[in-house]
């Protein structure tokens, strides 16, 4: 199995993102799997034209975007993503799009084709604060994920694809009062877990767990 792993660069004002730093930590072999690594930049459009190059060159089984959620408490995998860049700050390259579709002819929406339960169970059971999201936001987080699993549907049939969010790390919250955030090496093995459960439940369906919110 080859799992093609994305992370951000930077964006927002912030020196650093967890989620490249992260992914460039993670082993090279991961529960059998062969795991490719890729930098991607914090632009809509250009984000996804990255991916899918390296993905059309590597043909992988799973493509697993990794983000960063600013503000959340867990690592969150995704259940969906929405058809729609509403954007609250300028991406990196400056553009701010409002109410756009991200693909003309593609759905209002794509649920994840990972095992999103299992991955928050896998890494809860490591001693990691993990839970699913309804919410991808409406930034190049959910962008990539759109993408991602647009083009699964369109080239690559077959590959499974989804995104988690990952909280900021330690180093990030020195000047941010009351802002929650996990150690780089937690936010590895959280990942690292999450594979597993995609690895794992490669042929069967997601665990049947109470994942849902009121709100």
């Amino acid at each position: 199995m080859k799992i093609l792993v994305t992370g951000f660069d930077p964006f927002g004002g912030e020196a650093i993102n967890p989620a490249i730093e992260a992914v460039k930590m993670l082993p090279n072999e991961i529960a059998g799997a062969e795991i490719i690594k890729l930098e991607i930049p914090t632009v809509f459009h250009k984000s996804a034209d990255v991916m899918r190059d390296l993905a059309l060159q590597v043909r992988p089984d799973v493509i697993l975007n990794i983000g960063q959620a600013g503000g959340r408490t867990a690592l969150t995998p995704e259940r969906v993503a929405i058809n729609m860049d509403d954007a609250r700050i300028e991406d990196n390259d400056g553009n701010q799009p409002i109410d756009q579709p991200i693909q003309a002819d593609g759905p209002s929406a794509y649920f994840s084709t990972l095992p999103v339960k299992a991955m928050a169970d896998y890494i809860a059971q490591a001693g990691l604060p993990a839970q699913v999201s309804n919410t991808a936001g409406t930034f190049v987080c959910n962008h990539i994920m759109y993408q991602s699993l647009y083009l699964a549907e369109r080239e690559l049939p077959g590959t499974r694809a989804g995104f988690m969010h990952i909280p900021f790390m330690t180093e990030q919250v020195v000047d941010k009062a009351q802002q929650p955030s996990m150690s780089l090496k937690d936010i590895v093995t959280g990942i690292e877990k999450a594979i597993e459960a995609i690895v794992d439940f490669e042929d069967q369906e997601d665990i049947k767990l109470v994942g849902g919110t009121t709100h």
